[in-house]
């Protein structure tokens, strides 16, 4: 491949994970509200403060981006359609399940089911990182804060359905 064609191939990675990354943190923010409801929960002491999570989410969301695009580079032969399209496969499902997280959570406004469902997202991030793996080691270690993170946000997830629980309708909360 020339280097012209390959440069443009790295240009398009880029901004298409770019705007893969941009799209599933614009849906996570529309779909997170700290309103009165999320004021009026009780937090566990260690929690971070709120101001924290937009810097954490959006590091994460540049090296995510960073990860697909030097994973997808790697794949840029046509015998590695199908490890492509099974990439992208598996960063679509973790950005819809990151999105379904804040839309349970902050949205329906149960933290229960938001409870169960991160551990979907968390597997879909191991998913990510044993994938890129394979094609590059850089991609893999740059998918890690993103584990990390979701571990920590799936312990204070637990804590708040701890502190607060039972939720739902029955609970007078819905």
């Amino acid at each position: 491949m020339s280097e012209p064609r390959v440069a443009a191939l790295r240009r398009r990675a880029v901004l298409v994970a770019a705007l893969a990354a941009l799209t599933v943190a614009v849906l996570g923010g529309l779909s997170t509200d700290i309103g009165a409801w999320y004021a009026g929960l009780r937090q566990p002491p260690w929690k971070p403060p709120d101001a924290w999570f937009g810097p954490a989410w959006t590091f994460i969301y540049a090296c995510t981006a960073a990860a697909g695009a030097l994973a997808w580079l790697r794949l840029r032969e046509p015998r590695h359609d199908a490890a492509r399209l099974g990439l992208l496969a598996a960063f679509a499902a973790n950005g819809c399940l990151n999105v379904l997280w804040s839309l349970l959570f902050f949205r329906l406004r149960r933290p229960d089911w938001a409870l169960l469902e991160v551990g979907a997202l968390w597997l879909s991030i191991l998913l990510l990182v044993v994938l890129v793996l394979r094609h590059s080691r850089l991609a893999a270690w740059l998918l890690l804060p993103y584990l990390v993170w979701v571990s920590f946000a799936a312990t204070l997830n637990a804590a708040v359905v701890r502190l607060n629980g039972p939720f739902g309708a029955a609970a007078g909360s819905a």
